[in-house]
């Protein structure tokens, strides 16, 4: 495994909460706290179906990578945001189908840097940086990627639960269609996105998140906001869906009690080689420039699902 980072550690502070130590507690994880495991209690008391949702988007993630793989021939993963380490990380899903598979885990959290340092040693084709996913240049051009990643080869970046906690003033929309200029044709880009149609969900939820964890939360949107993010790309079937459906249209894993927010998205195609050989030339128009942006479809527009994988 290569470890680089492309910043000093932080210090980590266990007396505040921490949104990937809540993560994992809602995971079933020990790498949390009393602060974290309070945080966790607050958010499940305004939205019960929080910690469904958690499962069921890691379930999503296992289902996703050897989709990509097996239909895609895809075989390189960015993991933007990962988290901690748990149970079946990307590697150990993609390795177990394609001994060949290289992943990439990038997380700015100290924590997070720290743990996949000591708990992802040895393993062989990953690596580990410490970086800020709102800058997909300086994650690209990173040692520690450029070392693994073959950018003449597809490349997944997974963006699984992670745009939500990017507020609109540093342009979650940007992130995304930079990401998608610095890419090779072919490469896709995988989004869940934490969305509620409940206006009042949407501002009691984001209220409590920002008060909770200042600076490592951005919003909860609306699916439309999703569907924007994918205007550049060609959206795979079965299209933008509540992930716990993915890909066969019912519920694949545990049911939620209630249904405050869902974990919304899909898995959108770069359609072209980035303009530049470099890779380098990026600016805040999307991936295709300023071709007018379509909504994508929304669940019930989708149309039926295939009983397998999704067709590409």
């Amino acid at each position: 495994m290569n470890i680089s980072d492309g910043s000093p550690v932080r210090s980590i502070d266990i007396t505040r909460p921490n949104l990937a130590r809540m993560h994992d507690y809602y995971l079933g994880g020990r790498d949390n706290y009393p602060a974290d495991r309070r945080a966790c209690e607050e958010l499940r008391a305004c939205a019960p179906s929080t910690p469904t949702v958690a499962v069921n988007n890691r379930h999503f993630l296992q289902r996703l990578v050897p989709y990509l793989i097996v239909e895609h021939g895809i075989r390189q993963f960015l993991d933007l945001g990962s988290g901690l380490p748990a149970r079946n990380n990307v590697h150990d899903i993609a390795q177990s189908v394609d001994s060949g598979a290289r992943v990439v885990y990038v997380d700015i959290d100290p924590m997070v840097f720290a743990h996949g340092r000591a708990l992802l040693a040895g393993a062989e084709g990953t690596a580990v940086i410490q970086a800020d996913v709102r800058s997909p240049r300086s994650i690209v051009d990173h040692p520690g990627v450029v070392d693994l990643i073959d950018f003449d080869q597809p490349v997944a970046a997974l963006y699984v639960s992670v745009l939500h906690c990017i507020p609109d003033a540093d342009n979650p929309d940007r992130v995304l269609h930079d990401m998608a200029n610095l890419l090779p044709a072919g490469s896709v880009l995988v989004v869940s996105h934490l969305v509620s149609d409940d206006a009042a969900v949407r501002k009691t939820i984001t209220d409590l998140m920002l008060d909770t964890l200042p600076g490592q939360w951005g919003k909860v949107r609306q699916r439309q906001d999703v569907q924007h993010y994918f205007r550049d790309l060609r959206l795979l079937e079965p299209g933008l869906v509540d992930i716990s459906t993915w890909p066969t249209g019912t519920t694949l894993g545990p049911r939620a009690a209630s249904h405050e927010w869902i974990e919304y998205g899909g898995i959108g195609k770069v359609p072209r080689p980035p303009t530049t050989h470099d890779r380098g030339a990026t600016g805040t128009t999307g991936a295709t420039g300023s071709a007018p942006a379509t909504s994508g479809p929304s669940p019930s527009a989708a149309g039926p699902c295939p009983p397998d994988w999704p067709r590409s």
